[in-house]
């Protein structure tokens, strides 16, 4: 059979155009499998992980979902548990900014003169504030296997100066809550205010953030770094001002440097692949370098600058343990639709 030349030209021509819409139809396929998360997903996934009470999402300054669970519910203070000691920082970089702290390469001795004269140590006295922000005191922590009997002690910030040094001050991490508390020591003796009058001042009241139970210790010292009660719906703002380097509603918060210090990487955590800033965690997720507060039991204010974004994520703490097995389907939940979603939508 013979077959004419204008034939194959439009057999030819067929098999051209097949072939671009096969490559149309991959390219659609693709965008819409980028495009394809949709709120109600990750509504449904964030449900699916049982500690999960609150799920918040915004971006470009705007709020694009706002998910309760559990029985919670919204302007609900929670337990922020340790992601209190990013709030920490946040308190000592706007007591820098207002001349009240010179630098954070202070040493620490001048705010403990009565503990240092009746136990003199030099090591131990050339800690610095910047030390403790990056928890690189190289004290013992008072964490894990010390935290009950820290907790339960006479005096907080002695039992902490107690410790025995296991590392040179400004060497490796060593978690520990007593290190944050005396921050919220030093911003007390600092400012002459109490630490939640300060915040109130400073931090709360600009941006309109209701403050809920605040543990203190036996001296009267607010807790640094655990057991602040915030609502999600203000934990957001904090993220949101981060975002806006330091200003909420066009009122300066905190330095913009002071922000940009917070989320260097100084040291590694132990036990996490996560790196450590001024009392900020980070760790790439996906192509997105994102940073974070966290709290036991999976209290989180996430912040993603490349998508112009913060997502807030809180836990209920009746079934958390120790093992934080909430962690990995938080950040599966953050990389595998979150931020899919987020990409799509900027």
């Amino acid at each position: 059979m013979r077959v004419s030349a204008s034939f194959i030209k439009a057999a030819g021509y067929s098999l051209f155009l097949f072939f671009l819409i096969g490559i149309f139809n991959a390219d659609a396929r693709s965008i819409s499998s980028a495009d394809s998360v949709s709120l109600q997903q990750i509504q449904q996934s964030a449900s699916s992980i049982n500690s999960v009470t609150s799920l918040l999402i915004q971006q470009n300054g705007k709020q694009l979902a706002e998910f309760y669970f559990n029985g919670m519910e919204k302007g609900e203070p929670t337990n922020i548990k340790s992601a209190s000691k990013s709030i920490i920082s946040l308190l000592v970089g706007i007591a820098v900014e207002n001349g009240y702290i010179k630098t954070v390469n202070q040493p620490i001795e001048p705010y403990f003169e009565d503990y240092f004269n009746a136990n003199p140590d030099s090591i131990k006295e050339s800690i610095t504030i910047k030390d403790l922000l990056t928890m690189r005191s190289g004290l013992e922590t008072t964490s894990f296997h010390n935290y009950g009997r820290w907790v339960i002690s006479d005096n907080w910030i002695k039992f902490a100066l107690d410790q025995p040094l296991e590392k040179q001050p400004g060497g490796d991490m060593a978690y520990s809550t007593g290190t944050s508390h005396l921050l919220s020591v030093i911003i007390s003796k600092a400012t002459g205010m109490s630490t939640r009058a300060f915040a109130e001042e400073y931090l709360f009241h600009p941006m309109n953030i209701k403050l809920g139970g605040w543990d203190r210790d036996p001296q009267g010292y607010y807790m640094g770094g655990n057991n602040m009660a915030l609502a999600p719906d203000d934990m957001i703002k904090i993220g949101q001002m981060l975002l806006n380097r330091g200003r909420y509603n066009g009122q300066r918060i905190v330095s913009k440097d002071w922000i940009v210090d917070s989320f260097k990487t100084y040291t590694r955590s132990n036990y996490n692949p996560y790196d450590y800033g001024y009392m900020w965690w980070n760790k790439p997720v996906g192509n997105y370098k994102v940073y974070f507060a966290w709290g036991y039991g999976g209290q989180y204010i996430f912040i993603i600058p490349k998508l112009d974004a913060t997502i807030v994520l809180t836990g209920a703490l009746d079934n958390a343990t120790q093992s934080r097995s909430y962690k990995e389907p938080v950040f599966d939940l953050l990389d595998e639709q979150i931020i899919p979603y987020l990409k799509s939508s900027k």
